[in-house]
């Protein structure tokens, strides 16, 4: 049986792939922050539950709607989770096929930190490009 933090990343992962943002964003505190890296135009610290599911939404519609991840693994440690899952993505003929550590933090069976690490950045940041 997965641990409840394992279970609430599970969850998440599933309404993402979903397109339930309801129901993901139910799984965030307010102030949930999701930190992007790069130099591009999703990099940022998306800051507040509305800014972190306007930054999927965006996603999305750079991709025309054809992203999504496939969670690989998920190792839990307390109050951390962390979850690697490969995105896939076409967007502008470009074609993303990399992988993804999201490194959450947990707070009372909530969300509440995001950092992204990706396998390869230099790949991430050509397939998003500037804004």
């Amino acid at each position: 049986m997965a641990d409840a933090n394992e279970q609430l990343v599970r969850d998440g992962y599933a309404a993402f792939s979903a397109g339930d943002m309801e129901k993901l964003g139910s799984l965030y505190t307010d102030d949930v922050v999701q930190s992007v890296p790069g130099n591009n135009q999703i990099a940022a610290d998306h800051q507040g539950r509305d800014a972190v599911l306007g930054y999927y939404g965006k996603l999305f519609e750079l991709t025309d709607g054809n992203m999504s991840v496939q969670l690989k693994t998920v190792t839990v440690d307390g109050d951390k989770v962390a979850a690697v899952h490969a995105n896939i993505a076409e967007r502008n003929g470009k074609k993303l096929d990399s992988d993804t550590t999201l490194n959450f933090t947990i707070k009372d069976g909530k969300i509440t930190r995001i950092d992204e690490v990706s396998s390869d950045q230099a790949a991430e940041d050509a397939f998003w490009g500037q804004a």
